[in-house]
């Protein structure tokens, strides 16, 4: 028998809080997705300006970052041409981002979920996110 720790609900909502905080902070509206550590989604929020064609993108990168329990930014690395994952970008149907703004949660050493943000550049979509992780680890 497997014991599993996993996001819930309102770990969900601090994740989103301390992200949407960072983005009203930095002044771009996000889409901000969280999963459990299987990569499915548990909450997702589309802030007031977020771009509508940001919503998949966030939630594609919180399951990648979840599931595969490896930061989005480092895949994007690792699949450009002539490195180790090449063309794994088209894996799963396509839902493995490469593309910044999606991190593993990792709580007491475990991968517990993924927070997926998109709508800014990789760079600000990865900052709030990081932000988002911050907010939570100063909860547990």
């Amino acid at each position: 028998m497997i014991s599993v720790t996993r996001l819930d609900l309102q770990d969900a909502g601090i994740l989103i809080e301390g992200a949407a905080a960072k983005a009203g902070e930095i002044g771009v509206p996000m889409c901000i997705a969280i999963a459990d550590e299987g990569g499915n989604l548990i909450a997702f929020s589309r802030m007031d300006g977020g771009k509508v064609t940001s919503s998949t993108i966030a939630i594609d990168k919180a399951f990648t970052a979840a599931a595969a329990r490896k930061a989005t930014h480092d895949y994007g690395a690792a699949s450009q041409p002539g490195a180790p994952a090449y063309g794994i970008a088209s894996a799963i149907g396509g839902r493995l981002m490469v593309v910044g703004g999606g991190l593993p949660v990792v709580a007491h050493g475990e991968v517990v979920g993924g927070i997926g943000v998109s709508s800014g550049t990789p760079d600000q979509d990865r900052a709030v996110a990081q932000a988002g992780i911050d907010a939570f680890l100063k909860q547990i």
